[in-house]
């Protein structure tokens, strides 16, 4: 009996190799980064932690710092957005620039860098929403299979969202 071997996603391996750098999250991130840019596409990417009982996000990483720099935090306003990917951990999608403008409030920002579609994919640990993967890029961009192709990477991110800075 012959047995076909399925090939390895190269894309995946090197964020999972990143993993075991020892210049971490950075390693990782870049890696992240590069991975879903080939895979699925983005002009902005940036991952954000949650805290829950604060109600805040934060970023921990940007592809483009300049207007959105690492550290940057926001409070969340409770609605249909925070419902769905945090509370209940689903992926979000806004196909155009009126979608964005009734999510975020740094609308006019995002389209400024010619960003007007966007795919919000949660990272998820023990039914818990810990942070997010935010791709941003040209109206229509993204649809529902970019959801699945994005929830791998999503959940590789996992561990420098759980691990304490010191490790």
């Amino acid at each position: 009996m012959t047995r076909t071997k399925s090939k390895a996603d190269p894309l995946l391996c090197a964020v999972a190799a990143a993993q075991g750098g020892a210049n971490q999250p950075d390693a990782l991130f870049a890696a992240l980064d590069e991975a879903v840019k080939s895979a699925i596409g983005h002009k902005l990417f940036t991952i954000l932690t949650y805290d829950s009982g604060s109600g805040e996000a934060a970023r921990v990483y940007s592809n483009l710092p300049g207007p959105y720099p690492a550290g940057g935090r926001k409070r969340l306003a409770p609605g249909p957005w925070t419902e769905a990917v945090l509370d209940r951990g689903e992926a979000y999608i806004g196909y155009n620039r009126d979608d964005l403008r009734t999510v975020f409030s740094d609308h006019e920002l995002i389209a400024s860098l010619g960003c007007e579609s966007v795919l919000n994919m949660p990272v998820r640990w023990r039914g818990r929403t810990l942070g997010s993967l935010n791709l941003l890029h040209q109206a229509g961009w993204y649809g529902e299979d970019d959801v699945a192709a994005c929830l791998p990477f999503a959940q590789l991110t996992l561990p420098a969202l759980l691990a304490p800075a010191d490790l």
